[in-house]
C-alpha cells in the first residue's frame, strides 16, 4: 500500500471571518503560498498546540474552583462563588468515604449509571482514612483524569475534522468546559462518543458501537449517535454499517450492565426509578415554566406530566431530523444529524444542569465551526452560569429583595441559552439545505465523519419518489398553462 500523502488542511485565519480580523494585528492571515499539513511544522505542531491550549483551560477551570478548594463546599459558599461542583458533596452524601463501592451494596441511593458509578467508586478507593480534608482529594483526582480526558476529547475532535483540525481548539478553550468541566463526571460519556465519531469516520463500526454502548452505560446521551446513522442508512441504504453498529453497542451495553444488575438489581435500578419519578430539574425549560406559574400562582407541571410531554416534543424533533435528513438537497453530514439530536433532547430533557453544555461543545465544532457564533452561544452560556448560582444563593440565604437575582432574570437567563442552541440548530439546518453555507463543505469535504456513508448516493426509493415529485410538479405546471 501506499504511503498516505499529507493533506492541505484549512487555515482558520483564512476562512473564519471573525479569525481573519483578529490577525490584523498579527500581520494578517496565513499567506496564499503556505501548505500546512503539508509542510515540516517543527516542534509546535498541531496536535501539541491544542494540548498546550487544553492544559491552559483546565488550569483556568481548577482556579474556577479554587474559592471551593480553599473554603470548602459547604452552606453558601459554592453559590456566591459560582464553584459549585457534585464531587466533593457526593463523596460523604452516597457513602463513598465509608465504602468506595457504595453504590453496588444493597440500599445503594447513586442517582447515576452503571459506569458513572464505577467511576466515582474507583476514584474513592485511593482516598484512604486520614488526617486530611478527603473530599478535597477525592475532587483533585476527578480533576486530574477530567483534565486527560478534555485533552482526548480535543485530540479526537481535531482527528474527526478532516481538513479543519483546528476547530477542535472550540473544545479547548470553550468558556462552557472551563467552568462546568469539573462539575460532575458528565466529560467520561463526552469522551466515549468523541471516541465512536472518530472511530465510525474511519470505518471501525464495532469500535465505534462498543464507545457507544460504553458511553451510554456512563450518561444516556451517546445513544443518540444510532439516530444519525440510522436516517444516513435509510437515506443511502446501507444498512450494513447501522447493523454493525448497534449489535456492538447493544452487547457492550449489556456486558456492562448485567453484572451490576446481578450483583444488586435494586441498586442497579436506582437511576431508572430516580429519572421517572424526579421533578423538574434546573435550568430546564420544565424547571422555568414552573417557575412562572409559582411567580404567578398557577400550579406547576408534575414529574408524569413532564415525562410525557418531554418525550412527545424530543419525538416529534427526531420526526422532524429524520424528514430533514431524508429529503435534503444532499445527504447530510454525520455530525449534524448527530448534534441535531442531542440538541433536541438537552432542550426537551426534564433536567438541565449546566454541565449539560460540555455535551454539545464538540458537536458544534464539527456540525457548525463558525467562530463568531461559538463564542456568542459561550458568552450566553456564561451569563447562565452565574444567574443559576445566583438564583440558587437567593434561595438558600435569606437575602432582601433587593440583594437577590429575581426568578424573572433567572428564567430568562434559561431561556436565553435555550435560545442560544436553537439559533445553532437553525445555523445547522439551513447548512444541510444550502450545503455551499456548509464550513466544512466549502472546503472540498464531503463528510470526514460519514464513514461507510461518505460519498454515497442516495438510495434508489429516493430517486424514485423525488421522479414522481418531479413528473407531479410538473403535470401540475402543464395543466394551469393550458387552462390559461
Amino acid at each position: 500500500m501506499a504511503p498516505r500523502t499529507p493533506k492541505r488542511i484549512t487555515v482558520p485565519s483564512r476562512e473564519d471571518p471573525l479569525l481573519r480580523r483578529f490577525t490584523e494585528v498579527l500581520g494578517g492571515p496565513l499567506g496564499r503560498h503556505t501548505e500546512p499539513g503539508r509542510t515540516e511544522p517543527g516542534f509546535f505542531t498541531l496536535e501539541r498546540v491544542l494540548v498546550a491550549l487544553t492544559i491552559i483551560g483546565a488550569l483556568a477551570a481548577v482556579a474556577a474552583k479554587n474559592a471551593c478548594r480553599v473554603g470548602g463546599w459547604g452552606g453558601v459558599n459554592p453559590y456566591v462563588w459560582a464553584c459549585y461542583s457534585d464531587l466533593p458533596p457526593l463523596f460523604h452524601a452516597r457513602g463513598f468515604a465509608e465504602n468506595p463501592f457504595a453504590p453496588f451494596v444493597a440500599g445503594a441511593n447513586f442517582e447515576y449509571p452503571v459506569l458513572m458509578s464505577f467511576v466515582a467508586s474507583i476514584t474513592a478507593l485511593p482516598i484512604v482514612p486520614g488526617d486530611y480534608n478527603r473530599s478535597l482529594a477525592y475532587f483533585d483526582l476527578n480533576v486530574l483524569l477530567i483534565a486527560a480526558l478534555w485533552i482526548a476529547v480535543v485530540l479526537m475532535t481535531s482527528r474527526s475534522a478532516g481538513r479543519r483540525p483546528w476547530d477542535a481548539a472550540m473544545v479547548a478553550i470553550a468558556p462552557g468546559m472551563i467552568l462546568a468541566s469539573t462539575i460532575n463526571w458528565d466529560i467520561w460519556a463526552v469522551a466515549a462518543l468523541a471516541g465512536a465519531v472518530l472511530a465510525f469516520s474511519r470505518n471501525r463500526t464495532v469500535l465505534a458501537g462498543v464507545l457507544i454502548g460504553v458511553g451510554t452505560a456512563t450518561k444516556l446521551f451517546p445513544i443518540l449517535f444510532l439516530g444519525a446513522v440510522v436516517v444516513l442508512a435509510l437515506r443511502t441504504g446501507r444498512w450494513r454499517a447501522f447493523g454493525t453498529t448497534t449489535a456492538a453497542a447493544a452487547a457492550a451495553w449489556i456486558a456492562v450492565n448485567l453484572p451490576a444488575m446481578l450483583v444488586s438489581f435494586e441498586g442497579w435500578k436506582v437511576f431508572w426509578t430516580f429519572t421517572r419519578e424526579r421533578e423538574a430539574g434546573w435550568s430546564s425549560l420544565w424547571h422555568a415554566w414552573n417557575t412562572i406559574a409559582d411567580a404567578v400562582g398557577a400550579g406547576g407541571l408534575s414529574a408524569e406530566t413532564i415525562n410525557t410531554a418531554g418525550f412527545l416534543a424530543f419525538l416529534l424533533c427526531c420526526a422532524g431530523i429524520a424528514v430533514l435528513g431524508v429529503i435534503a438537497p444532499q445527504r447530510p453530514r454525520l455530525i449534524q444529524l448527530v448534534f441535531l439530536i442531542v440538541a433536541s433532547f438537552v432542550l426537551f430533557n426534564k433536567v438541565y444542569s449546566p454541565q449539560f453544555v460540555i455535551w454539545l461543545i464538540p458537536l458544534v465544532a464539527l456540525a457548525w465551526p463558525r467562530w463568531r457564533d461559538f463564542l456568542v452561544w459561550q458568552l450566553v452560556e456564561v451569563l447562565h452560569f452565574f444567574a443559576i448560582w445566583a438564583f440558587l444563593y437567593q434561595m438558600t440565604a435569606d437575602l432582601d429583595a433587593q440583594h437577590a437575582l429575581a426568578p424573572a432574570a433567572y428564567v430568562l437567563a434559561v431561556f436565553a441559552h435555550m435560545g442560544m442552541v436553537l439559533y445553532l440548530m437553525g445555523r445547522v439546518v439551513h447548512s444541510m439545505w444550502d450545503p455551499h453555507a456548509d464550513p466544512v463543505r466549502r472546503v472540498g469535504q464531503d463528510d470526514p465523519t460519514g464513514g461507510a456513508f461518505a460519498g454515497a448516493g442516495d438510495a434508489a426509493w429516493i430517486e424514485r419518489l423525488r421522479s414522481t415529485l418531479t413528473r407531479a410538479a410538473t403535470s401540475r405546471r402543464g395543466d394551469g398553462s393550458h387552462e390559461s
